[in-house]
This record gives structure tokens, C-alpha cells and sequence, in this order.
């Protein structure tokens, strides 16, 4: 997302060729599946597992085991259907248990299944531990600032294992296809969320002979430095934010104040303020502005969570109590972990001391990194600091300082892949479906209409003319169209829309 082009072009560097093509011996898995324990966990998901190399290129270097689940086809089963809902760093497993009603068309003919990524939930899940407790470096001391990147990047390493270097789309794709493999499948039925359309086009660069039916919504870039990724989400999350401060404003009891500029300005201090004076959380921790940015960036996602917002909001401003919009923090996680107590003689959906804290947004800059070739050097950071903390600040006082910080994370880490960005294009594949909405903060338009460029004449564009972060769960009319086509294989023309007012 961007910044100026002198700023991108300092950016710029070379990359690493992808992995080797995949070892036999992984193909020939069947999933075992049983039902998932937990409390509060449906009865109808079931739990399984595949394993995976670490290294595809060198197969005997050793395994991991990535987790699944599914809901079972409740008609004459047809096929499965492959979910990834995004992130970097969602875990696919909790996301499917307290979603069902979402995919309930989907299992009318189709098992749906969804699965945590490496380095994801309990698939060898990273972490960086309590970096965000070390004592911050201002931007305005670049050395002091690269000496602490670098002793997060290492860290990350030490706290994530040996998975963290085997990290990133290109080896996640790949998993992806040992999923179909054991799936029983001969070609991948896929339906992938913001980053899970990243992870969608690479499979279909890698695999294009196997894809089925793909259906991507929210699409992301393939081509942008990580920079400009953070600048354009940062300026599309302020746009969202000052929807919802609007929002708020009109209403009987916003914690924010009575007039849209006030919220926003309200917003700015309440996290300036939180940075100065942490407040402490129910788990026992503290709770940061960044924290609070965090938490922010998730809510906006949808419009259908901004009560849930205001409330919390208002018992932090009250109160002091950040509970209420801390699960926001972790993409929902706290709420999952709250739900899914493991027990008994079932596979468990999730066990809370296997998965790290920091986990979602450890996994986050670790893919983020893995997938993209830039490395600032030193000397570039330095003297590129100030214009790079400039355009994050104007693209958002409250979101920039926070995705510039996820951008410099890179810094100190293994240069990434080259093959996202040269070799995701013109696919020979059977027609994929890519759904971009207007009103997206996380993956604006554009990336849709550009990455369909690239991609070719497979790709077919769905407008939707709506809000909010991807269109399925909010839109009937986009929800019916991903079905159709992934349940009958009917699509509409490309430039086909759906309007605003056909959201839920």
C-alpha cells in the first residue's frame, strides 16, 4: 500500500526462487476424521489432521501436522470445498466451528472444510513472545529503532522454531494441494477471504491443471511492496474508522462525544493515551493504544460489529476495562478460546496453551515477510525513516504509526520470495471467480480489477457495490453468486455488480 515513489523505489530487492516441485510420499494421506471436543464446540464439526515436509525441497528434513476441520455434505455429497479466511495468520479451524449458518448452502452438496495454516493456531503456530512490552524506540532515533527490529526479528526466530524460515504462500499452496490429494480430490474446490486469495492465485500458479472451482473475495494485491500495502490499508481503515465515529456521533450515547470530528479526535487521544498509560486486562496483561488499533482495525471490518464496538468503547472510556473490545485484538481468537474447552476423547478444536498470545500477528509479518523481496538496507531505513513515517501518518494518524511498524518489521529478516510477483500471471486454469467490494477498508477495488489483469482471461470480476472487508457473509447477492458457481459452476459476466442495497 504506498508512500511516494522515491520512498518504493528505496524499498526494492531481490528475491528467493521458489521451493522444488513436490516429493511423493505426501499425496497419498487419508484425513482421519473424528468429532472436535470442546465445549460450546457443534456437534456436527469433525477434526483431522495432514502431514506436510517442512521443507519441500528436502522432504526428509522433517514434518509438521496441520490442523482441520469440517461440516459433512447434509445432502448427496458431491465434492469438498476449501476455505481459508485470510489474515495472514487466521486460523481456519475456529473461524469454521462458530460459522456455520455462513456456509450452510455450501453443505447442501459439498463437505466445507477449513484448516489452520503452518505456522497458524495448532499447525506449529509462531511467535515473537512479549516484544510489545520492550522499551519502544521513537522514529526519530533510526539506530535505536533498527537495533530493536533486529532484536525482534531475532526474537521471532528463537520463540517460533524451526517452521519460521518455511513460512510463507509458496509452501502454504503446496500444503494446500497435499490437503486436496488427501481430501480425496482430483482438483481443488477453493474459496479464500482477503490474504486467502493471495494464497488461491499461487495455488493456481503452481497447480493450474488441479483447480476446480476458485472463488476469491477481497482480493489482494500480488504486486505491491509490503509499504504500500501498509499505506493503502492504513488510508482505507481511517476512511472506515470515520464512518463509524460518524456513526457513533449521531447516536443517544456515543463514549466518543456528539459531533463526527470530536469522535475522531477522541479516538486519537484515547490511543495516545493508552501508549502513555496502559490499562490492565483480564488475562492479566496490559492493554496499549496499538492494542486499541489493533482491536479498531478488526471491527471495522464489518459494519454488523460496530455496536459491539461502541459498547466496549464506552466501558474502556468509563471504566478502564478494555474487555469489551479486546477479542477485536486477536481477529476474534479471545472469543474462540473462551468457547473451546478441550475434553474427553476427541480431537480438540483448540487448546489456549498451544497457542501463543501474539500468535495471529506473529504469523501476520511472518507471511507478509516470506511473500515479498523487499529489504531495505540500513542506511535506507535511515535516511528514508522520516518521509516512510510521513505518509503513514497522512494516510492515518491512527492506523498509520501501527502499519508502519508491521512494515519495518521486516527488517533483520531473510529476503522473501520473488515468485508471487513474477510469476503469478496470465494462468491457463478453468474460470476463477474474484468478488471486489467498493467499499473494502483491508483490500480496496482496484487490487481486484488489477489482479485480474494479471491473472488473465480466467479470471471473471464480481462488483460489489457494498462496504465492509470481503462480500460473502454481508451480501445475499454476493453470497449467491460465490454458491452458484461453486456448487453448479455457473458464473455471471465479468463487470457483473451487486448493488448496496442487496446487503443482509
Amino acid at each position: 500500500m504506498l508512500v511516494t515513489l522515491v520512498v518504493a523505489v528505496s524499498l526494492l530487492g531481490a528475491g528467493t526462487a521458489a521451493p522444488a516441485p513436490d516429493p511423493a510420499g505426501f499425496s497419498g494421506q487419508k484425513v482421519a476424521w473424528s468429532r472436535c471436543a470442546g465445549q460450546d464446540v457443534p456437534k456436527d464439526l469433525e477434526c483431522g489432521k495432514v502431514t506436510v515436509p517442512l521443507d519441500y525441497a528436502h522432504p526428509a528434513a522433517g514434518t509438521l501436522e496441520l490442523a482441520l476441520a469440517r461440516y459433512r455434505a447434509t445432502g448427496e455429497k458431491r465434492g469438498s470445498v476449501v476455505l481459508d479466511f485470510g489474515g495472514p495468520g487466521a486460523a481456519g479451524v475456529p473461524e469454521l466451528a462458530y460459522n456455520r449458518r455462513t456456509f450452510a448452502d455450501l453443505t447442501n452438496q459439498y463437505d466445507v472444510v477449513a484448516f489452520d495454516p503452518r505456522g497458524v493456531g495448532r499447525s506449529s503456530p509462531v511467535s515473537c513472545g512479549d516484544w510489545a512490552s520492550d522499551e519502544e524506540s521513537s522514529g526519530d532515533d533510526p539506530p535505536a529503532l533498527l537495533d530493536r527490529l533486529r532484536k525482534i526479528a531475532g526474537l521471532c526466530a528463537r520463540r517460533s522454531g524451526p517452521v519460521l524460515p518455511y513460512i510463507g504462500t509458496v509452501f502454504a499452496a503446496r500444503d494446500l494441494d497435499v490437503i486436496r490429494s488427501a481430501l480425496g480430490e482430483r482438483r481443488l474446490n477453493y474459496l479464500g477471504f482477503s490474504y486467502g486469495t493471495r494464497l488461491g492465485a499461487v495455488y493456481a500458479a503452481h497447480f493450474p491443471r488441479r483447480v476446480g472451482r476458485l472463488a476469491l473475495d477481497g482480493v489482494d494485491t500480488l504486486t505491491e511492496p509490503v509499504a504500500e500495502q501498509g499505506i493503502a490499508g492504513a488510508r482505507g481503515q481511517q476512511v472506515a474508522l470515520d464512518d463509524f465515529t460518524a456513526w457513533c456521533a449521531r447516536g443517544p450515547a456515543c463514549p466518543l462525544g456528539e459531533e463526527p470530528r470530536a469522535a475522531r479526535e477522541a479516538v486519537v487521544r484515547l490511543v495516545r493515551s493508552l501508549d502513555e498509560n496502559p490499562v490492565h486486562t483480564y488475562l492479566g496483561g496490559e492493554f496499549t493504544g496499538q492494542d486499541l488499533v489493533g482491536a479498531l482495525g478488526q471491527a471495522l471490518y464489518r459494519r454488523d460489529s460496530w455496536p459491539s464496538l461502541q459498547v466496549g468503547l464506552e466501558r474502556l472510556t468509563r471504566d478502564g476495562d478494555p474487555s469489551g473490545v479486546q477479542s477485536f485484538a486477536a481477529g476474534g481468537l479471545d472469543a474462540a478460546r473462551s468457547k473451546a474447552v478441550s475434553g474427553g476423547s476427541h480431537t480438540p478444536l483448540t487448546d489456549p496453551s498451544d497457542v501463543p498470545l501474539d500468535n495471529m500477528a506473529a504469523a501476520l509479518m511472518a507471511v507478509n515477510c516470506a511473500d515479498d523481496p523487499d529489504r531495505p538496507s540500513a542506511r535506507e531505513i535511515t535516511d528514508g525513516l522520516p518521509a516512510l513515517r510521513a505518509a503513514f501518518l497522512r494516510a492515518s494518524p491512527v492506523f498509520g504509526p501501527y502499519r508502519l511498524t508491521e512494515t519495518l518489521m521486516c527488517y533483520g529478516r531473510p529476503k522473501g520470495t520473488e515468485f508471487i510477483r513474477e510469476d503469478v500471471r496470465d494462468l491457463r486454469t478453468p474460470k476463477l471467480l474474484l468478488v471486489g467490494t467498493r467499499g473494502d477498508p483491508a483490500t480496496p477495488y482496484r487490487w481486484t480489477t488489477e489482479t485480474a489483469a494479471r491473472l488473465g482471461p480466467a479470471a471473471v470480476v464480481l462488483d460489489n457495490r457494498g462496504e465492509g472487508h470481503t462480500g460473502y457473509a454481508s451480501s445475499r447477492c454476493v453470497r449467491r453468486t460465490v454458491d452458484d458457481f461453486l456448487r453448479f459452476g455457473s458464473l455471471p459476466p465479468s463487470g457483473s455488480s451487486c448493488g448496496a442495497d442487496e446487503e443482509r
